[in-house]
């Protein structure tokens, strides 16, 4: 009987790592889990003089169904009550893999074709870097990857940050997150 429990135990355990093996992944060549991001990533503004530049990221592995990938960029940490919305962006076609670093200019069009950024905390649309309040201590920032089950989330043109925010977790089919983290002395 122990003998039987322990071999579904270990089929059981394989399986269960199989089933994860294709799971979606996050990378990037700008940031990473559990490490503080550069100035690139820095806002310029608000006492802030960084590069504001979104960082680069890839991912794969997406599940067979997706029809269109959204990135968000949050900070739980921002003293708002409500956190901190730095980056959304919506309706990426499911044939894209990657984001080149400063794809989240607010000046330049370098996000691909249908692909739409929604106004970000600050109140422009695009990417808006790390600044938190000075001595504040270290924020955590989430970019998460969501693969969605729908080709275009259809949002009207002034959607707030918590409306994009829903419509995105109620059509992601799975996601992927890197928190890296940034702080002002």
């Amino acid at each position: 009987m122990r003998q039987s429990l322990k071999i579904l135990s270990a089929l059981s355990l394989s399986l269960s790592v199989s089933a994860f093996a294709g799971s979606l992944t996050l990378s990037s060549q700008d940031i990473s889990q559990g490490e503080l991001m550069d100035k690139n990533q820095e806002f310029v503004g608000f006492g802030c003089s960084g590069g504001n530049l979104s960082p680069q990221l890839t991912w794969e592995n997406a599940p067979k169904n997706t029809k269109s990938f959204a990135i968000t960029a949050y900070d739980h940490d921002a003293p708002t009550g409500s956190g901190w919305w730095h980056w959304q962006v919506v309706n990426i076609p499911s044939n894209v893999s990657t984001l080149g670093s400063n794809a989240g200019s607010t000046t330049e069009n370098l996000l691909p074709a249908g692909s739409v950024q929604i106004q970000n905390d600050y109140g422009s649309r695009g990417f808006g870097g790390a600044c938190p309040p000075a001595g504040h201590g270290v924020h955590h920032y989430q970019f998460t990857i969501h693969a969605l089950s729908v080709e275009k989330l259809e949002l009207p043109d002034n959607a707030s940050g918590a409306l994009a925010g829903y419509m995105i977790n109620a059509n992601s089919i799975e996601s992927s997150t890197i928190e890296s983290l940034y702080k002002r002395d």
